[in-house]
């Protein structure tokens, strides 16, 4: 006898669960070459050699290339790639009517340069794969979430559906670096078999493991997901984004966009701080392991909640709460002097962000006119696709000031994004659980 399934799975659409599931695998091996990549970098399988030391630029725009630049700039490649091609890749899927295909390309993609990576031995190589994996992400995610948002019978439903999405796609980000560890440091790995000898590294495991999942992925989306039945009938004409409200300063989701990056980057300023937070604390690398993860832990534990909380109460109490809880697990992040503050302090922050998430990809799909889900999403995903990609490189220049600085500017940055919400976003639900006017148009 199987164990039985949680009710927030029985009670979701299937489809949602196949994307959602689908979503997870990817993510696993996705996440798998943030571990590995700069592992692999760092080893003697890349030569990175002739490019140390070397001066790129002129003047005070020079840069001379260290390991640790060459490791960011693989690292961020893919983010600002992804996020900057989504309203792209979004409006295209919109023009097409078809969502599908966008996925599966994009899948394909990811995949075929994860496995490609056992062949790379130079770093420009790594550049390219990288950069093709970013084109991919750009296919797959606003597609994704658009046919999320069309497979809502109804508004009450489109929170639950994200929040549902959302956990699965966490649970693959969340443990795609464990295995990942896991696998580099079992190898190598004796597979031969009589008279053949074969050993593969732990560096080729990994992405070939990435390069598995992926098509686990593609496999699960080709036989079990079909585009909404509306998609191809209701193919968007007018697809500009729109940047100025009706009656008000800015469209709300673009808004909501801005707040957004301003959240990716709150979030990611943690990522480069490991040396300089374990001396600050006094800590133990794993205890960095366990802060970092903690915004994940939070969101995964509360997506399903809030997203379904939100289509009973409305989606603006929990955006303005987010965002305002964002202010001060964000500065208190550069004040804390202990492992379990910081611990405390990034649970708060994760609990900000699933406030966040869910809550506003429902409201996007609210405003969202018939046919142009894939524009609309897009705005937020890439937002917070930006925002995860500039965090990182935010802290690691200010921090050489002081160790509070890139926090403070998150702070800021919060504070921005709530002021936002506050005067440009307004719900798109009434109390009984059915769309409001969208103030969008």
């Amino acid at each position: 006898m199987g164990l039985p399934l949680p009710s927030f799975v029985t009670d979701t659409d299937r489809r949602v669960i196949v994307l959602a599931l689908a979503r997870m695998v990817g993510a696993v091996g996705n996440s798998f070459l943030i571990v590995v990549l700069p592992l692999y970098i760092a080893s003697e399988a890349v030569d990175v050699e002739a490019l140390l030391g070397t001066t790129v630029g002129t003047g005070a725009l020079a840069v001379t290339l260290t390991e640790p630049l060459l490791i960011g700039v693989v690292l961020s490649l893919f983010g600002f790639l992804n996020s900057l091609s989504q309203p792209f890749t979004g409006r295209l899927s919109d023009r097409m009517g078809r969502r599908k295909p966008f996925i599966l390309a994009g899948i394909a993609l990811l995949g075929t340069a994860s496995g490609l990576y056992v062949l790379a031995s130079n770093y420009y190589a790594l550049v390219v794969l990288r950069a093709l994996q970013g084109l991919g992400a750009a296919l797959t995610i606003p597609a994704t979430v658009a046919l999320v948002n069309e497979y809502a019978a109804s508004a009450n439903e489109r929170g639950g559906n994200f929040g549902v999405f959302n956990t699965f796609r966490l649970i693959g980000f969340g443990f795609g670096p464990v295995l990942a560890g896991g696998v580099v440091s079992a190898g190598p790995y004796d597979l031969g078999v009589v008279g053949i000898d074969l050993v593969v590294s732990g560096f080729n495991a990994a992405f070939v493991a990435a390069c598995a999942g992926a098509y686990l992925s593609f496999g699960l989306v080709a036989l079990l997901v079909n585009d909404a039945a509306s998609s191809a009938e209701a193919a968007g004409d007018d697809l500009s984004v729109r940047i100025r409200g009706e009656g008000q300063l800015l469209d709300p989701v673009f808004a909501l966009g801005l707040a957004t990056i301003a959240m990716g980057i709150c979030i990611a300023l943690y990522a480069t701080l490991q040396v300089q937070v374990n001396a600050r604390l006094d800590q133990a690398p794993v205890w960095f392991g366990a802060q970092f993860a903690a915004v994940t832990i939070s969101n995964v534990l509360l997506q399903v909640p809030v997203g379904r909380a939100a289509d009973r109460i409305g989606r603006r109490p929990f955006l303005l709460a987010g965002f305002a809880l964002l202010i001060p697990s964000t500065l208190l992040q550069g004040v804390v002097l202990s492992p379990v503050s910081m611990m405390a302090v990034r649970l708060v922050q994760g609990v900000a962000v699933a406030f966040v998430f869910a809550p506003s990809l429902a409201l996007a799909g609210d405003l969202a006119r018939e046919g142009e889900s894939g524009s609309t999403l897009s705005i937020l995903t890439m937002g917070f696709g930006f925002g995860v990609a500039l965090g990182p490189l935010v802290s690691g220049f200010l921090v050489t000031g002081s160790f509070l600085a890139p926090f403070a500017l998150g702070a800021v940055l919060a504070v921005v994004a709530l002021a936002a919400v506050v005067t440009q976003v307004e719900e798109t639900l009434d109390t009984d659980g059915s769309e409001s006017e969208p103030a969008g148009g």
